[in-house]
């Protein structure tokens, strides 16, 4: 009797996989579309509410009735309350045209995505920022309240750098982009010792917290990198481990990061500035990768210091704090499950890179 196997005619399993990609495309094509279109209801409806109390003078009573009647005519349909009408009024203030809310990132986002936005943030600005990384992203609804609670707009691209005087233009700007200050780690407020060894252990333990703080598109290369400089004059060869090295995806640079438990001190930058140097000339493809930088990560620094040091060193050099989080802030985390979800995802599209000359 013949096996499944021998009677699959060739090509079958190259079909199969390309019509799972397919229809999974399309249940997500679909699911945008529909979300599209609840968005566009609800603008409209924010809409008419806010020309009629500005042009009839409708007061808020007008709100509490309108909801009570299309609650009865909609039953089954949760989003006719007097609260979320008021949201869809807000929205309509907040993006005065169709185009302006729906053709937007903020159109691309679930309603409760919208509604956090609403809650959380006081400015347009603030607003259209949040949903873009959101959208782009793939922010849970817990993710989002997160970055907004840590501050995640106000700490991009805040660490001092010296990229714009050893980096050009346009690359010191991209660069600038990788960096923040501070950096919350939530998971090193459960190490019991904080020295380098257990944070740096925390670090590795919790590998998917790390990369959604250090941002998207950061895929790990290796922990204790041994980095190896050989005597031309001698048998003597020199060793260095880096902290952590991560390669980014989107800007195909190396990023080397050190971390230091205690306030900044000007030697620091000497060390990370040496293991720049070396992943530079011994890892990086000139004609490929964008110029090596690195991160010092130090629990505490004085900003005065810090740029002193800065203009001394011609390596391209980050300096931030990094922290855990309060319980608080710890709260509004994702689950494990979420963030298990979430770097499964991000591995199955950008793999793990299992050794420095991976990229």
């Amino acid at each position: 009797m013949k096996t499944s196997a021998e009677l699959e005619p060739d090509g079958y399993r190259e079909l199969l996989a390309d019509l799972k990609d397919r229809v999974r495309a399309t249940q997500v094509r679909a699911a945008r579309a529909a979300n599209t279109q609840v968005l566009r209801l609800y603008w409209s409806v924010g809409r008419d509410i806010l020309d009629r109390q500005e042009r009839a003078g409708w007061g808020s009573k007008v709100v509490t009735r309108l909801a009570a009647d299309l609650g009865r005519e909609f039953p089954d349909q949760r989003g006719w309350s007097r609260t979320n009408l008021l949201y869809m009024r807000k929205v309509a203030e907040i993006w005065p045209t169709e185009p302006e809310f729906v053709q937007q990132a903020v159109g691309r986002l679930p309603w409760g995505h919208v509604t956090v936005l609403l809650d959380r943030l006081d400015t347009r600005a603030e607003r259209d920022w949040y949903a873009e990384r959101a959208a782009e992203g793939g922010w849970t609804r817990a993710v989002l309240e997160h970055y907004i609670k840590a501050g995640l707009r106000s700490s991009m691209g805040a660490a001092p750098t010296n990229f714009t005087s050893v980096l050009e233009g346009a690359d010191s700007e991209l660069a600038q982009q990788l960096v923040k200050d501070p950096y919350l780690f939530e998971h090193l407020g459960l190490v019991a010792h904080q020295n380098e060894r257990d944070i740096e252990q925390a670090l590795m333990d919790r590998l998917q917290d790390t990369l959604l703080e250090l941002g998207r598109g950061m895929a790990f290369v290796g922990r204790q990198v041994r980095l190896t400089v050989p005597d031309t004059t001698s048998s003597r060869v020199d060793e260095f481990y880096v902290d952590m090295l991560f390669f980014h995806l989107e800007q195909l640079r190396y990023v080397v990061v050190e971390l230091k438990v205690g306030d900044f001190e000007p030697a620091h930058l000497g060390q990370l500035g040496t293991y720049v140097a070396i992943v530079d000339d011994q890892l990086r493809h000139d004609e490929i990768h964008a110029p090596t930088v690195g991160i010092l990560l130090c629990t505490g620094k004085n900003g005065s210091t810090v740029r002193y040091a800065l203009a001394s060193t011609s390596a391209p050099i980050a300096v931030a704090e990094y922290s855990g989080l309060p319980a608080d802030a710890r709260a509004a985390l994702p689950s494990s499950d979420e963030l298990n979800a979430i770097v499964d995802a991000e591995l199955e599209e950008h793999p793990l890179l299992e050794s420095p000359q991976g990229p």
